[in-house]
């Protein structure tokens, strides 16, 4: 495990990871996976976005899409792994339907474009079931006040309400799975980082 403070040099050691992941590869129809996990708020998206521009535009699946609401983040592994992890390492197109979370119901479907690399963003991303497909996992963090200005920021008066709802599920995946310890990058954002 590496840690890192610099989201840039963040994303190039997350890069050079799966590009070794890709060369040491003896065989396998799928993507590279790389699993981009932390609490809301840490820099998980800024840091997807940075990581997938260095390797070539390669897709993102976000978390955000696949939560079935604000009580289901536990519930969004196994659906990732049954709806994109399984299938990617098939050599299948991974399909999922999209979350909406101004409905509160799953509204279209979406297919994941064939690429060499596959990162997949978001808190439970690499945790229990789905730790074993990634050839790169990273978590990434922040202090607590940081995280939540970043996450009103973004999100505003839709996430407020469930701030501390979101985080007790957090802190109850993250404890018992022992996320951060299993990353083999820990990058820690600070106040002075962009906004996830």
């Amino acid at each position: 495990m590496t840690t890192d403070n610099d989201p840039t040099a963040a994303a190039a050691r997350t890069a050079a990871a799966a590009r070794a992941a890709h060369r040491r590869r003896r065989r396998g129809r799928g993507p590279i996976l790389v699993g981009i996990d932390g609490p809301a708020g840490g820099g998980k998206s800024t840091l997807a976005d940075l990581v997938a521009a260095a390797l070539d535009d390669a897709p993102i699946v976000r978390m955000d899409d696949l939560y079935p609401g604000w009580d289901g983040l536990a519930a969004s592994v196994p659906l990732l792994v049954r709806c994109v992890l399984a299938p990617a390492e098939r050599g299948r197109i991974p399909r999922y339907r999209r979350y909406d979370w101004h409905r509160g119901a799953y509204t279209e479907w979406r297919a994941v474009r064939r690429h060499r690399y596959l990162i997949v963003e978001g808190a439970g991303s690499t945790c229990a079931a789905a730790r074993r497909y990634f050839a790169v996992r990273v978590f990434v963090d922040a202090t607590p006040d940081v995280r939540m200005r970043r996450a009103l920021q973004r999100d505003g008066d839709m996430f407020r309400p469930h701030w501390d709802r979101w985080a007790r599920q957090e802190a109850a995946l993250f404890g018992p799975d022992r996320t951060p310890r299993a990353a083999h990058i820990v990058v820690t954002t600070g106040p002075t980082a962009p906004r996830t």
